[in-house]
C-alpha cells in the first residue's frame, strides 16, 4: 500500500516540475515578439512620412511620363507654346525639356544661343524638384550664352578651352529651358531652338523606378509606401536633417507587411495625411496670406522645409528660385470668398504699385481651375493677361484687370480674362526677374474685388 502512494506523489512531484517549467517558458514563448515589436508609428509620423515620401514620387510619376511619351537622356525636347502638360503652366515662354545624365567620365555640353532684350533661362533640378542650377545672364553676367558643360561634381573630363563648366552634385537632373515669348512669338521660337545638348562620352543611364503613376486627383494610399526604398534609394535628398524623416519611411515600409497596420497606415493617409496636405495649400506650408494672395516661404531650393516642395510638385512641378521668378496665388476675394468664375471680379494695381515695377522682364496672371490647376478654356482662347496684352491705364495711371464670364461694359477688351462660369478657380500672379529680391519679399499684390 505505501509503493502505490509514493509513486503518487513523485507523479505529483514532476507534474508540478512540468507544469512549472512551462510556466517559466510561456512569457518568452509569447512574450518574445512583444518584446521586440516596434512601438506602432503615430498618425502624425504617417502623416508627415506620406507627405515627405510623396515629394519624391510626384517627380518619379513625372519622369515616367516623359519617357512614355518619347524623352531620351541627353536630347532636348523643344515645346510649342503652352503644349505642356503638368498644373500651373507659364504660358509666357517657350519651354524646352530634357533628363541629363553625366558621371565621373561624361559631362553633358548645353548650348546657348545669344540672347539680348528677353527673359531666358537653363533650369536643372534633381529628382527631389530641387533647382540646382540656372544658366542665364543673371548667374553667368561675363559670359551667359556659348557652350556650358554641366559635369557630375569631381568628374575628370577633358573640356574645350572655350566651354564653361558647372558641376552639380547630381548624377541625373531634369532640365527646363525657357525662352520668353514677349511680342514677336516667331523670333522666339527661333531662339528656343537653337538651345542643344549633348553628351560628351557615355554616361551610365540608370534604370529608371517603377513607382506607380498616379492622377493627380487621386493620390496613392498605403501603396505609396511599397515602393519607398526604390524610391529613397533611387535619388539621395541633398537637403541636411532629412534623416529621421527617411527612417520613419522605411519604419512605415516594413511595418504594412503586417496586413492590420497596412490597413491601419491606409486609413491614416486618407484621413489625416489628405486633410493635413489639403490644410498646408491654403498657405502653401509656412508661406504668407495678405490680401488674399498666398506667397510661399520658399521656392525652388527648400532646405528643411519638405512641405513646401510637396506642395510645389504636386501644384505646379518645376518651380524655379526666387531669385528667378516670383509667384502668387489668389484663391479668395477681399471678402475671403473663394473665387468663382460665374462672377466678376476686378484687380487694380495703383500707378505707384503697377506690375511692370516689380519685374526686370515680364508679368503675368493666369486663371487655373481649383481641381486640376488648368487653365480655364473659353471661346476666346484668352488664358491669361500680361505686359503684352493690349492693356489700357486708368487717367490716374492705375491698372485694373478684369475677370468674370462676361466682360464688364466699361471694361477696356484687352483688360478682360475670360473665366466661363460654373467652377471655383485660382489666379497665379507671376514676376520674372525681380528688379530688387528685398521689395520682391514685401510686396503684396492688390486684393481681388468681387464686382458682380
Amino acid at each position: 500500500m505505501q509503493l502505490p502512494r509514493l509513486l503518487l506523489i513523485l507523479v505529483a512531484v514532476a507534474a508540478s516540475l512540468l507544469i512549472g517549467a512551462c510556466q517559466h517558458k510561456l512569457p518568452n514563448v509569447t512574450g518574445a515578439p512583444a518584446a521586440t515589436r516596434q512601438a506602432k508609428v503615430s498618425d502624425q509620423d504617417i502623416s508627415d512620412a506620406y507627405i515627405y515620401l510623396l515629394g519624391r514620387l510626384l517627380v518619379l510619376r513625372q519622369q515616367q511620363l516623359d519617357f512614355r511619351e518619347g524623352m531620351s537622356w541627353n536630347q532636348l525636347v523643344h515645346r510649342k507654346p503652352g503644349a505642356v502638360d503638368w498644373p500651373n503652366p507659364n504660358l509666357d515662354v517657350a519651354y524646352s525639356e530634357a533628363w541629363v545624365a553625366v558621371d565621373e567620365d561624361s559631362c553633358t555640353i548645353v548650348t546657348v544661343p545669344k540672347i539680348t532684350d528677353r527673359y531666358y533661362t537653363v533650369q536643372f533640378l534633381n529628382g527631389w524638384g530641387e533647382t540646382l542650377a540656372n544658366i542665364n545672364d543673371r548667374t553667368f553676367t561675363s559670359r551667359p550664352s556659348g557652350d556650358f558643360a554641366v559635369c557630375l561634381r569631381g568628374a575628370n573630363v577633358a573640356l574645350p578651352a572655350n566651354v564653361t563648366r558647372v558641376d552639380l552634385p547630381a548624377r541625373y537632373t531634369r532640365v527646363l529651358s525657357r525662352v520668353e515669348l514677349g511680342a514677336d512669338w516667331k523670333q522666339a521660337d527661333a531662339l528656343q531652338h537653337q538651345f542643344r545638348m549633348r553628351a560628351t562620352g557615355t554616361p551610365r543611364l540608370p534604370r529608371i523606378p517603377q513607382t506607380p503613376v498616379f492622377d493627380l486627383r487621386n493620390l496613392p494610399g498605403v501603396e505609396a509606401f511599397d515602393v519607398a526604398d526604390l524610391a529613397l534609394a533611387s535619388e539621395p535628398d541633398l537637403n541636411p536633417g532629412m534623416e529621421p524623416l527617411q527612417a520613419k519611411v522605411r519604419a512605415i515600409a516594413q511595418s504594412i507587411a503586417n496586413p492590420d497596420e497596412r490597413a491601419r497606415v491606409d486609413g491614416v493617409i486618407r484621413q489625416r495625411a489628405f486633410a493635413d496636405f489639403a490644410k498646408a495649400s491654403r498657405t502653401i506650408g509656412p508661406g504668407t496670406v495678405r490680401n488674399g494672395w498666398a506667397r510661399a516661404a520658399v521656392s525652388g531650393a527648400y532646405g528643411s522645409d519638405y512641405l513646401s516642395r510637396t506642395l510645389f510638385n504636386h501644384g505646379g512641378i518645376w518651380v524655379n528660385t526666387f531669385d528667378e521668378a516670383n509667384y502668387f496665388r489668389g484663391a479668395v476675394d477681399s471678402a475671403g470668398a473663394p473665387l468663382d468664375s460665374s462672377h466678376t471680379y476686378s484687380l487694380t494695381f495703383p500707378k505707384e504699385q503697377l506690375p511692370a515695377a516689380q519685374a526686370r522682364y515680364f508679368w503675368s496672371v493666369l486663371a487655373v481651375d481649383s481641381r486640376h490647376f488648368r487653365v480655364l478654356p473659353n471661346p476666346m482662347n484668352r488664358f491669361l493677361l500680361n505686359n503684352q496684352s493690349r492693356l489700357q491705364y486708368g487717367k490716374d495711371g492705375s491698372l485694373t484687370l478684369y475677370f468674370g464670364p462676361q466682360k464688364p461694359e466699361n471694361a477696356p477688351e484687352g483688360n478682360w480674362l475670360p473665366t466661363p462660369a460654373g467652377q471655383q478657380y485660382r489666379l497665379m500672379l507671376r514676376f520674372y526677374g525681380p528688379k530688387d529680391g528685398e521689395a520682391a519679399r514685401k510686396y503684396v499684390p492688390p486684393p481681388i474685388v468681387r464686382l458682380s
